[in-house]
């Protein structure tokens, strides 16, 4: 026990000394954080340019054009023209939507000839795209809902009586979660996530391949040659005391910004430690096996660098084929972003999240004794190659 935590101090000495271990842990997390909060700060996307040119020019297409203009969504640049090539003033205006009012839009709506209008929505960013079509659709609907209820009452009928002619039935649209489509609180505790699971691998990556490569492993760690376990944990703890802190920091920044804390705080301290703990193994097994620090740290970036686009956090894992699924289910992020979803953004009942935290237990136990295994067979080649020189 006595070596035991004399190595462990060692260890955090050794953590602590690593100039790049310091920046990178505990510097990269806290910038990233300060940066993606403020890129997404805003929440969600107002004034996107949209195009409206209006070859009507009439009261009725006017005042289409300033509703569009009322809607905060969207800033609308108005033209009476049709420019000669609309796609070059799409990109040159970076409009996210063109909106076509056609000649003779008032007098074909007073004869109830139905005139159409066109809508060309700029698809090359989905984001802002989806933000335009939706305040064009509410704005266009409510105008020509108006317009056909002052049509039926002009030709007498009650304004009550009007409204359910126009709409026979009537549709509520009632939004779960994230009522404001706030996008601050969608993307930026996933990206935390992404960020912790990074700085932790490197860490780990650092950690046993710079021991194999400076050939202190064998020095230092003679005593204990037998216990391949708790040199694992002498290599782990350092890293998950530092991950509190940097867990600490994040609720802090939470708060700075504005985003909501996760419901039960029991749960999500346990997923916190089941994902931290996993994640730790997880590089632990690798560092082992690739005893280079810098291949080491590369297979982990390799591994940790898709890790959210295949998650399933933004695009449904259902939807991806059978090996990516594989693949996703076998790192740490894939299960603690599912379970994190439920708990800040659904804000869905703790047992939900049970699935998940059962699916990061298995893939902690696997990866500790893999790693276990690993530095087993490990340790018995390095010694015995230590004995042999000696010979």
């Amino acid at each position: 026990m006595k070596e035991f935590f004399r190595l462990l101090k060692r260890e955090f000495k050794l953590f602590l000394g690593n100039s790049t271990l310091r920046s990178v842990f505990f510097l990269a997390p806290v910038l990233y954080a300060t940066l993606i909060g403020f890129v997404y700060k805003a929440g969600k996307v107002e004034n996107i340019p949209v195009i409206v040119i209006d070859k009507d020019n009439t009261p009725l297409s006017a005042q289409l054009v300033e509703m569009l203009g009322d809607n905060k969504s969207i800033k609308t640049l108005k033209y009476l023209q049709e420019p000669s090539n609309v796609n070059d003033e799409v990109i040159k205006r970076e409009a996210a939507a063109v909106v076509m009012v056609p000649a003779r839009f008032e007098a074909d709506i007073l004869q109830k000839k139905y005139p159409e209008v066109n809508v060309y929505v700029n698809t090359s960013n989905v984001l802002t795209a989806n933000f335009a079509s939706k305040a064009l659709q509410l704005t266009i609907g409510t105008f020509s809902a108006g317009v056909s209820i002052k049509g039926l009452q002009k030709m007498g009928m009650p304004a009550v009586r009007a409204a359910t002619q126009y709409e026979p039935f009537k549709t509520n649209y009632i939004t779960l979660f994230n009522t404001t489509s706030n996008y601050l609180i969608f993307m930026w505790p996933a990206m935390l996530a992404v960020v912790l699971q990074q700085v932790i691998l490197l860490a780990m990556a650092i950690s046993f391949a710079a021991e194999f490569q400076r050939g202190s492993f064998v020095t230092e760690y003679a005593g204990m040659r037998r216990w391949a376990f708790p040199i694992m944990l002498i290599k782990v703890i350092p890293i998950w005391t530092f991950s509190i802190l940097i867990v600490s920091i994040y609720y802090g920044m939470h708060m700075f910004f504005n985003v909501p804390l996760p419901e039960g705080i029991l749960s999500f301290i346990w997923l916190t430690a089941f994902f931290v703990g996993s994640v730790s193994f997880m590089g632990v097994f690798v560092s082992i096996l690739i005893p280079d620090a810098l291949k080491a740290t590369q297979v982990l970036m390799v591994i940790a660098s898709p890790a959210f686009i295949i998650s399933g956090f933004t695009w449904p894992l259902s939807a991806m084929p059978a090996f990516v699924q594989f693949m996703a289910n076998i790192i740490p992020l894939t299960p603690f972003l599912q379970a994190f979803k439920i708990l800040l953004i659904q804000k869905g009942s703790v047992e939900l999240t049970f699935p998940y935290i059962r699916h990061l237990g298995i893939l902690l136990v696997v990866y500790a004794v893999l790693g276990w295994l690993a530095l087993k067979i490990k340790l018995w080649y390095l010694f015995r190659t230590a004995k042999e020189g000696k010979l």
